[in-house]
């Protein structure tokens, strides 16, 4: 990079990195998609996928306080709405519980995180420091990866429906919101970052930070698929299915 990319170039160039590294291309999710993992794996997903639900609003009440605008805060403010509800049993969180109790999991247990893989633990816990500790503009461009999730989430539905007996509408109702919570929330961002990311070293830094949080949606993929699938090692403490122990 020579000089500053226009800010349709630097749009373009998140978009590919979207297209080259986001988690739909990881062969756990074209498992799960294509019904080729069984209820104990479906299991692992929606367990340690919690964990990473349950800390999005975290990081983002961090960010929130740094926000230097009550215009920029107020934005902001929904995605902890959307995510912790506005009373008790609403929102994103909630309804990741139900999904997990629906293919079969003690929602308690999953809020206790006991059953979780340190790959999940240590993923997240790096996008919630990644957020607390980069600059407002990299924080707000590692949220870019909900431009891809759309697609995804319509592969995710449609592909579990056909092919898991055991999930329901009602099992998958986290997403129905997430439709149209993740385009307006990347529409902010993109705008933000096409606004502000107007340096060489600005526009490498988003970069960076949107290929950072594919890296943690990878990573966590990775852990799932290592210890569920192949070669099927389940670490010490971590979830058991049934037909495992």
């Amino acid at each position: 990079m020579t000089g500053p990319l226009s800010p349709d170039a630097l749009e373009d160039a998140l978009k590919t990195i979207g297209a080259e590294r986001y988690h739909n291309l990881h062969p756990f999710h074209r498992r799960l998609h294509g019904g080729t993992l069984d209820r104990g794996q479906v299991q692992a997903w929606a367990l340690n996928r919690y964990y990473y639900q349950s800390r999005i609003p975290m990081k983002d009440a961090s960010l929130l306080a740094r926000l230097p605008t009550a215009d920029l805060r107020r934005t902001w403010r929904s995605r902890l709405e959307d995510h912790d509800g506005t009373e008790p049993g609403t929102g994103g969180i909630a309804r990741w519980l139900k999904l997990a109790e629906g293919v079969g999991l003690d929602p308690a247990y999953v809020v206790s995180t006991a059953g979780l893989l340190a790959g999940t633990r240590f993923a997240v816990d790096a996008y919630v420091s990644f957020v607390r500790d980069r600059s407002i503009l990299e924080a707000i461009a590692s949220s870019l990866t909900e431009l891809f999730s759309p697609t995804i989430i319509a592969e995710r539905v449609s592909g579990m429906l056909a092919h898991y007996s055991f999930v329901t509408r009602d099992t998958l109702a986290y997403f129905t919101p997430r439709l149209t919570q993740a385009p307006r929330d990347s529409d902010f961002a993109l705008a933000y970052v096409r606004e502000h990311a107007v340096t060489v070293e600005q526009q490498q830094a988003v970069l960076a930070a949107l290929r950072f949080k594919c890296d943690v949606l990878w990573s966590q993929l990775d852990a799932l698929h290592f210890a569920y699938v192949e070669p099927g090692f389940i670490p010490p403490g971590a979830f058991v299915p049934d037909d495992r122990r």
